[in-house]
């Protein structure tokens, strides 16, 4: 299981424990966590709500991460007119493969005044016309997986059991139709099922993961979608989440509980909240930027917008404050954190043969007990630099701790390798290591050119 902590308390994740939704009009509510050094994860898998309080399970999920986008409706996905009344075009967001050296934010679209239905002294009173506007680019996603739960006779059974979660259309090429999450809501699932507005379902693959941000890509393929879910169907348009301000408008969109899309709305309460994601597994941690919004982040919200009042995607929601005492704390993925990784996501192919990269380092991973141990960070401690490798020829000595590779926080070799099999000789990547230093340990960031494997 897994949690966010900081400071002040623990967080739990926008999804149910063990179920999607409530049985016999029972919901099952948030729990202050009874020991605080284990936060407790509202997970996204579930059997029954009856039958998971009856056994006295939690399954958890990670939640987090929202990202920004560009502006096309997907070509040949809808048939919506994208001109306004006064002749301009309005432009969608979604096309991820922006051209190499464009910035995002001139990619990102300006929605044309007037969305709002009704305000009262500057107040928004109605959001339909942005809900109906946003709808088609939101989707539910269901999950089956199996998961290890307590048997009386045998200690351990493996079940098979269903979470929830949401997402949001990025994105399509000539083949699939492209859709971001949380990696909590699809993390170990069997089989995907993706929901559209228009009330039709079907099965998707998983495309790529990013387990240190929490976001996600599903695939869909354009041929298992009917005619008329294709016309329907668009993708979202993105606002620049470094623009905004504390009281700004937020509106949530997503699968609470897992009966469908509902909304909720509040205002950015805060910008640039460190949270901290606990990882009861093996006591990890990651450490995330996100935004604090008071709009009602409930359990299958993860993966879903956090919208402006223009109805552009500034987040994708994640997690919640858990503890009783305290309402309103809800969480989300800043946009602009989030699409540098879902477009590598998106476009990202496994290297093979002699293209393939090699880094050049061996060592060990430090892991949360040898962190609290010896005072080391988190991450890969390097024992051995090959000699004339990418990583000797950068600097990279021994001792260094790798903390992060190629813009993703890392804890292990593992996750390191996991980035490797996508990259090709020649590729530049920036590394960060923690150093030893009179002491303590000083950051550094590297910039290594991976070669080839002699």
């Amino acid at each position: 299981m897994q949690g966010y902590q900081n400071e002040e308390g623990y967080y739990s994740y926008g999804e149910t424990d063990s179920t999607c939704g409530a049985e016999d009009g029972l919901y099952q509510p948030y729990e202050e966590p009874q020991d605080l050094q284990k936060p407790k994860k509202q997970g996204g898998m579930g059997a029954k709500l009856m039958k998971c309080v009856a056994l006295g399970l939690t399954f958890g999920v990670v939640a987090a991460t929202s990202f920004a986008g560009t502006n096309h409706f997907f070509a040949g996905v809808t048939s919506e007119d994208t001109t306004a009344s006064d002749g301009e075009e309005v432009l969608s967001g979604g096309d991820l493969d922006i051209a190499e050296g464009t910035e995002t934010i001139d990619r990102i679209s300006s929605r044309p005044e007037g969305v709002i239905e009704g305000t009262a002294g500057g107040a928004v009173t109605d959001v339909s016309g942005i809900v109906d506007e946003v709808m088609p680019s939101i989707v539910s996603i269901t999950t089956v997986a199996m998961t290890q739960v307590p048997d009386f006779f045998f200690g351990q059974m493996q079940e098979e059991v269903e979470g929830c979660g949401s997402g949001i259309i990025v994105s399509q090429d000539e083949e699939n139709l492209y859709i971001a999450t949380n990696n909590h809501v699809i993390e170990r699932a069997k089989t995907l099922t993706v929901l559209f507005a228009d009330g039709s379902s079907v099965g998707a693959q998983i495309k790529g993961t990013d387990p240190s941000s929490d976001l996600a890509v599903v695939s869909v393929a354009l041929s298992n979608i009917d005619e008329e879910t294709r016309k329907s169907v668009r993708t979202a348009t993105f606002g620049d989440s470094s623009t905004l301000q504390t009281g700004q408008m937020a509106i949530a969109i997503g699968n609470a509980l897992g009966y469908g899309q509902s909304v909720t709305t509040g205002v950015i309460s805060a910008l640039n909240r460190e949270v901290v994601v606990t990882n009861e597994t093996d006591g990890s941690t990651i450490t995330n930027e996100l935004l604090q919004t008071d709009a009602a982040i409930n359990p299958g919200n993860s993966g879903g917008a956090l919208l402006n009042a223009r109805g552009e995607v500034i987040g994708i929601n994640s997690v919640k404050y858990s503890e009783t005492s305290v309402e309103g704390m809800g969480y989300a993925i800043p946009s602009g954190a989030a699409i540098p990784i879902i477009r590598q996501l998106i476009t990202r192919e496994i290297v093979t043969g002699p293209k393939t990269a090699y880094l050049g380092i061996s060592g060990v991973d430090v892991t949360q007990s040898m962190s609290e141990t010896y005072n080391m960070p988190l991450g890969f401690f390097v024992t051995q630099v090959v000699e004339n490798s990418g990583a000797a020829d950068a600097g990279l000595m021994q001792g260094d701790i790798i903390t992060r590779f190629d813009g993703r926080n890392i804890k292990s070799m593992d996750e390191i390798q996991e980035l490797m099999k996508y990259l090709s000789v020649g590729s530049v990547v920036e590394v960060t290591v923690e150093r030893a230093q009179n002491g303590s340990y000083v950051e550094q960031v590297l910039e290594i050119t991976l070669g080839a494997k002699r």
